[in-house]
């Protein structure tokens, strides 16, 4: 049969993709990732002061500007080898926690589940309580996730005095400690979350909801008629009744740099990561974690539009220099990281599966890598957050009137190299600054959605969206509806890594 190529736009709020997938009849054979202009952060720092960066790379994402703060900082603190008082180290967790709680929020019930609500599934059984609950704009959970995701981010205007966009970390700390009525709003906002996760996402408690460690447990909790109408027992029952947990598979590696950093462990010299939550790669062949390893991170640019240069590049001798070539068999304004020669997974289901999460690693056992159980891992590690959050909160309340800012030596950033890596909402984030004669010589960022939105690489290996997608049956290639499901289960954010430009006629899933 003859093979044809479809360009479909996934964009629905903030980020922009374009997939570009080959058709043999209705299977995908091939499928290319397309990000679609330049946005050139990296070359933008060069030659600035080095803490320019921790005002300039909030500004990479409207949603992760938190990450991007807190990995500006860490790459400082690093560079100049700064300790960190503990009451800014939970401040910083604090914030991000509440920033990762809000993105996967509005990911889940904003921009994953409207596709759902597609006339196709009309005779769907659940259909009537789908479009009840999750119809763009006018379902209950639409309409409750939206003061949910602005109140937890309260949180992060408490302490950081707005967000997004904040500029409240400093390398050595943060602008300012906090008080005991900053403990009582911040007790107030978690408790609020909390209560509201419990009664609409899961209709149990948190502690019941993490204490279910295996997949009977999963499944004989969800027959319970309360816990099967709530958010998360109808996303799962709709979302296999039509077939997601059979779509979607991906990369068998997943990384996840180590959430949340140990506020009290974490000090110079900052060797091993040392994190609330396991760093690692988990590798779903052998059921097993191994040590994560930064040196192994490295960049191709095969198939992408930079200067060329074979194999890949470490971070630190990596560059990020236009180029151009349309015509070639190069595609997209991103690059491709890999982990060693591994093309890796990263986001919430890394995350939880690196870090150990029983009910995680067995349902990836039993029914691998899926685009259900994608989304069913954002949901709970929101839970997982959540808890954190007032363990963290119970923590700084010790360490009030403890110093929250330690100020750097006059001289600390004259020269040297260093590295931040934190999990954001979409996995892991990475900043690399290289300094000299005070100003900044090289600036490399690799964002959760470069992991998983990459091109091929110098290897011909696809990225993790792309494998994912291969193999994919389409109803109705005029309506490629199963695509969108398995993308967005990723939870594409193209603005970390691209900007967007119109282009010709496709097929669009956007709002």
């Amino acid at each position: 049969m003859a093979r044809t190529t479809l360009n479909i736009d996934l964009n629905r709020v903030e980020g922009d993709l374009e997939f570009q997938v080959d058709l043999d009849g209705r299977t995908v054979v091939d499928a290319r990732c397309v990000g679609t202009l330049f946005r050139g952060f990296e070359q933008l720092l060069i030659g600035r002061a080095p803490r320019d960066g921790l005002v300039i790379t909030p500004r990479v994402c409207g949603i992760c500007g938190t990450a991007h703060l807190y990995a500006a900082a860490l790459a400082l603190e690093r560079l100049a080898s700064l300790p960190v008082p503990p009451q800014a180290t939970l401040i910083r967790n604090l914030c991000l926690m509440a920033e990762n709680v809000q993105s996967d929020l509005r990911q889940s019930f904003l921009f994953f589940t409207p596709d759902l609500v597609h006339p196709r599934y009309a005779s769907q059984p659940l259909f009537a309580d789908i479009d009840r609950t999750f119809a763009p704009m006018q379902g209950h959970m639409v309409r409750t996730t939206l003061a949910a995701s602005r109140k937890i981010v309260q949180l992060v205007a408490l302490f950081g005095g707005q967000w997004p966009h904040s500029s409240y970390m400093l390398p050595g700390g943060v602008v300012r400690g906090a008080n005991a009525r900053d403990l009582i709003e911040s007790q107030d906002i978690v408790d609020q979350s909390i209560a509201w996760y419990e009664a609409e996402v899961i209709g149990d408690t948190l502690e019941t909801w993490l204490s279910l460690d295996s997949v009977d447990a999963f499944l004989a909790w969800l027959e319970l008629p309360a816990h099967a109408a709530s958010a998360i027992g109808l996303l799962t029952r709709f979302a296999r009744a039509i077939g997601l947990h059979r779509t979607g598979g991906g990369s068998r590696h997943f990384l996840s740099s180590g959430a949340w950093h140990d506020p009290i462990r974490w000090q110079p010299p900052y060797g091993d990561p040392v994190s609330l939550l396991a760093a690692g790669i988990y590798d779903a062949d052998r059921g097993l974690r191994d040590p994560f390893d930064p040196q192994q991170i490295n960049e191709h640019v095969r198939h992408s539009w930079y200067r060329p240069y074979p194999g890949g590049r470490h971070p630190y001798i990596g560059e990020t220099v236009p180029d151009y070539q349309p015509d070639t068999d190069r595609y997209t304004w991103a690059k491709a990281p890999r982990y060693g020669d591994r093309v890796v997974e990263t986001g919430p289901l890394a995350e939880l599966l690196v870090e150990g999460d029983p009910l995680l690693r067995a349902l990836l056992a039993s029914e691998g890598a899926n685009t259900w159980l994608r989304q069913f891992a954002r949901l709970r590690r929101t839970g997982l957050t959540l808890q954190l959050m007032r363990q963290q909160l119970n923590e700084l309340a010790r360490q009030i009137g403890s110093p929250h800012y330690l100020p750097p030596p006059d001289n600390a950033f004259s020269g040297g190299e260093g590295f931040g890596l934190v999990q954001a909402a979409r996995g892991s984030l990475g900043h690399w600054i290289q300094v000299e004669d005070g100003h900044i010589s090289r600036y490399q960022i690799v964002t959760p959605t470069a992991w998983n939105a990459s091109p091929r690489d110098s290897a011909g290996q696809h990225g993790p969206w792309e494998q994912s997608v291969i193999g994919l049956e389409l109803a109705d290639p005029a309506d490629p509806i199963e695509i969108g499901h398995v993308v967005r289960a990723h939870d594409p954010c193209l603005v970390c890594t691209v900007h967007f430009v119109g282009s010709g006629q496709r097929h669009r899933y956007g709002v």
